[in-house]
């Protein structure tokens, strides 16, 4: 697999099949992260990778509060900007309902909606979950290494055939993931990162993600 078919071949999977991920694969793939870019060469990334048992007791953990609502939330970010509008509004809605028609869950099914979101916290069934963590004292340059590092990932994972889908909601329990995972209290929680092998059949991998063109994105200059 070249990069642009890893690119293109990448999204955000939300149903998993059972299989296990081996251990030498995971070893793998994160070594040859570490060549990520970083500013500075800081290297700003840290993350526990868990399956079985440990993230099992996680989905327990974090399952036993969902029922409180959002008194149980404590996001360390936010995960949105408060004032997002436009088009990055409009595309944040639009993927949403569009995940929803190919699940065939109308916008009027709360109990539906709730039911799928709370996958989220289930990893979609995926065997493995990294969670993703900085020290505080981090700046955007540093977050920004982060992602970088999250994409080179991610199109790693699918170079062996593997999926993935990076979930900041899990950000939105970080006590509850601190309960199960020793992340040190002077650094920030950042994400989840679910990792396995998607299910081909179902529909909500397979429902269309649009991307803008790239004149709203891209100003050339000069040539």
């Amino acid at each position: 697999m070249d990069v642009t078919e890893a690119v293109l071949t990448r999204r955000s999977v939300r149903l998993f099949r059972s299989d296990p991920v081996l251990f030498d694969i995971l070893q793998r793939v994160l070594t040859k992260a570490q060549r990520a870019p970083s500013g500075g060469n800081v290297q700003p990334w840290n993350a526990h990778v868990i399956s079985g048992e440990p993230l099992d007791r996680l989905v327990r953990t974090v399952g036993a509060v969902i029922p409180m609502g959002r008194n149980a939330h404590a996001p360390e970010y936010a995960i949105y900007p408060p004032d997002l509008e436009g088009a990055y509004e409009a595309r944040r809605f639009g993927v949403g309902e569009a995940m929803y028609a190919a699940l065939g869950i109308e916008r009027d099914n709360k109990r539906g909606r709730l039911a799928q979101f709370m996958r989220n916290f289930r990893a979609f069934g995926a065997p493995v979950l990294m969670l993703v963590h900085t020290p505080r004292y981090m700046g955007p340059p540093q977050w920004s290494d982060i992602g970088m590092w999250l994409q080179t990932v991610m199109l790693l994972l699918r170079e062996e055939g593997l999926d993935s889908c990076a979930q900041e909601a899990w950000a939105v329990y970080q006590k509850q993931v601190r309960e199960c995972v020793a992340i040190p209290e002077d650094h920030v929680f950042f994400c989840g990162l679910a990792i396995g092998y998607r299910d081909q059949d179902a529909a909500i991998n397979r429902f269309e993600v649009p991307r803008a063109a790239l004149e709203e994105a891209v100003t050339f200059e000069g040539f």
